[in-house]
């Protein structure tokens, strides 16, 4: 597994840069936040971290500028449906701090303004998000001290979870019938807060897909 490189870097672009190492160029996406983040073209010595993946028909190689960006990388490409050029134009919109409040505050606008992903997939990103950061101790410190906001139960009368985990499926494009079949018995399940509601409901759903 290739997880870093030093060279000197002869192109740089807002979704791909190249470095010489040895003689050998490396093309590696990246983020235009990455991207951002590296010195002048023709600079020698600077180090990228990377991440390889490896598919039936190519070997891609990825950039990053920081650890925390590849891991939410690591953590993105997890994710049924998401594949490095989704997860990528995610880190162009958001820094890692940035992400882990949107997921945080479930702020399912600001998600859903990411190229690609739209309220109907941006939902289903900041429910599996917030799992990932309320089980990743390095994702979570990005949003301060450690948030069990994150993943405690929050004290909302059981009729308005129902309600907004209502609202939040009807608006990702479900009929009221299935909205109302797949809350069915969530909070015999424990589901009692509208981000577990959410995610029982998508889970009887298909994962929302």
């Amino acid at each position: 597994m290739i997880v870093q490189l030093t060279g000197t870097l002869i192109e740089a672009l807002p979704t791909h840069v190249v470095l010489d190492v040895g003689g050998v160029g490396y093309e590696l996406g990246v983020s235009s936040s990455t991207a951002a983040a590296l010195p002048q073209v023709g600079s020698a010595g600077v180090t990228v971290l990377t991440r390889l993946i490896v598919r039936e028909d190519a070997m891609d190689l990825y950039g990053f500028a920081t650890r925390e960006e590849r891991a939410l990388f690591d953590k993105l490409v997890a994710i049924s449906g998401v594949g490095p050029k989704l997860a990528l134009s995610v880190l162009s919109t958001f820094s890692p701090a940035q992400l882990a409040t949107v997921v945080a505050t479930a702020d399912i606008n600001r998600m859903a303004q990411v190229p690609g992903v739209g309220k109907r997939k941006g939902q289903r990103l900041l429910v599996e998000l917030e799992g990932v950061f309320a089980k990743d101790a390095q994702l979570r410190s990005l949003v301060g001290a450690e948030q069990p906001s994150l993943q405690a139960a929050v004290a909302t009368p059981a009729a308005s979870v129902a309600s907004e985990a209502t609202d939040a499926l009807l608006s990702m494009g479900f009929s009221p019938q299935e909205a109302e079949l797949a809350l069915e018995g969530h909070e015999e399940a424990g589901a009692v807060t509208i981000e577990k509601a959410l995610a029982y409901a998508l889970r009887r759903l298909g994962g929302g897909a």
